[in-house]
């Protein structure tokens, strides 16, 4: 699926123009969905988390009982080799990915011998900083370990995304709050989240039942550092509806305003406007 008509493959160890097949139609990750991938961006100038971004996509590959083939170091490489042909104005969307491609005998547990790796690099411009989204509740929720390889970022999790992103768009809503098995909030269906109330900020604690992201993180860093820690804790419906802000982070936009969750209305307010300005401070000082 192109996002764009700028696209760089990166393939059988060679660089290629376009949106290059890849995969055969009797790889095991074609036939049985053993597909992993991960999100960096290059923007500015600057792949903010690039390293962290291919550490993952590594323990993901082995969370689908893949074989990584590719170290981090060098997939590092593979990647600045690769966007050295984008202008440094440009915003490209980055996506190292891992599949099966031979199976056992049974043809359901992916061969150790065998793993397909390939760089997809699609300009995709940021989203501008006045964009917010609108939430609301989906009956969809994230599975636990026992139930999905939560612990990856996993192609084969992304159709039940898909239906909870249909559900919230047919009610006129952009994404969905989406809760976990227990029933307590865990994400939406395309970001982490958090909540600011009376001055504190908080986020769903990370119980396992969704990747608590690297962009995440880098936020709770930084905020942290400005003397405004993240609490992680429990969180239900409820208390987003007793929110003074809502945003969410995520690898493709940083980080989005919610304005609205099934009716309750909110600001783009200080900490929200803060933490963006705080990441694109340092992402740019990381500029070599």
């Amino acid at each position: 699926m192109a996002i764009s008509s700028t696209i760089r493959t990166y393939a059988e160890g060679v660089w290629h123009d376009g949106d290059v097949p890849v995969m055969r139609a009797a790889d095991h990750g074609a036939w049985l969905g053993s597909t992993v991938f991960d999100g960096a961006r290059f923007f500015d100038g600057v792949c903010p988390d690039l390293v962290a971004h291919c550490e993952r996509v590594n323990r993901s590959a082995e969370a689908l009982m893949l074989t990584p083939t590719v170290s981090t170091a060098d997939m590092v490489e593979i990647v600045r080799e690769g966007l050295a042909s984008f202008g440094p104005g440009s915003a490209v969307y980055i996506r190292p990915m891992y599949w099966g491609i031979d199976g056992d005998p049974t043809a359901i547990v992916p061969s150790a011998e065998a793993t397909g790796f390939a760089v997809c690099l699609e300009e995709v411009g940021m989203a501008p900083p006045e964009k917010s989204a609108r939430l609301t509740r989906t009956r969809f929720r994230r599975p636990v370990l026992e139930d999905a390889v939560v612990n990856a970022k996993a192609g084969c999790l992304y159709p039940n995304n898909a239906r909870m992103l249909v559900e919230a768009r047919q009610r006129g809503f952009d994404n969905a709050l989406v809760a976990d098995a227990m029933g307590n909030v865990a994400e939406t269906a395309t970001a982490n989240i958090f909540m600011v109330r009376d001055g504190e900020i908080f986020t769903p604690i990370a119980n396992g039942t969704f990747l608590a992201g690297i962009t995440r993180a880098r936020h709770m860093v930084n905020l942290a550092g400005d003397g405004s820690p993240v609490r992680e804790t429990v969180l239900s419906f409820a208390d987003f509806e007793s929110a003074d802000e809502v945003f969410m982070t995520g690898n493709m936009s940083k980080i989005t305003p919610v304005t609205e969750f099934d009716g309750t209305h909110y600001q783009i307010g200080p900490v929200t406007r803060r933490a963006r300005e705080m990441y694109w401070d340092w992402a740019l000082s990381e500029r070599d």
